[in-house]
């Protein structure tokens, strides 16, 4: 069992940077392949970025490729959204996700992931 806690979100105008954190606490961090994933309104839960267990593996959503960055940081138990150049069409909460059975290979599929926090709200007004 692990418990993700997001932090970060809020309300900024396009162009600017936020930085999302994800902490987790429970069992070995370091085991898991961590994802964000995101849900604009009336939409369904996208994916937005993951990572392997060492960090070393990534992956992006076409949509933020080159904006966005992922990584984690295992002796403090957190991973991190960095999100620049914000676009209005970012809106949406943002989720942390934990996948403890994938091997530690970051996946896009959000049916892999076995634990969720309960999400961070960012709007991104134009």
């Amino acid at each position: 069992q692990v418990q993700l806690v997001e932090s970060g979100g809020g309300l900024v105008q396009a162009g600017v940077s936020l930085r999302l954190s994800c902490a987790a606490s429970g069992r070995a961090f370091s085991f898991y392949a961590m994802g964000w994933f995101r849900q604009a309104p009336g939409k369904e839960r996208e994916f937005v970025a993951a990572i392997g267990r060492s960090g070393v593996m990534t992956d992006y959503a076409d949509s933020v490729k080159g904006r966005f960055t992922i990584s984690r940081d295992n002796a403090k138990n957190t991973v991190y959204l960095q999100m620049n150049s914000l676009k209005p069409e970012d809106t949406g909460v943002y989720y942390c996700a934990a996948d403890w059975s994938s091997n530690g290979v970051p996946s896009k599929m959000r049916t892999a992931y076995d634990y969720w926090g309960q999400g961070t709200q960012v709007t991104v007004s134009s």
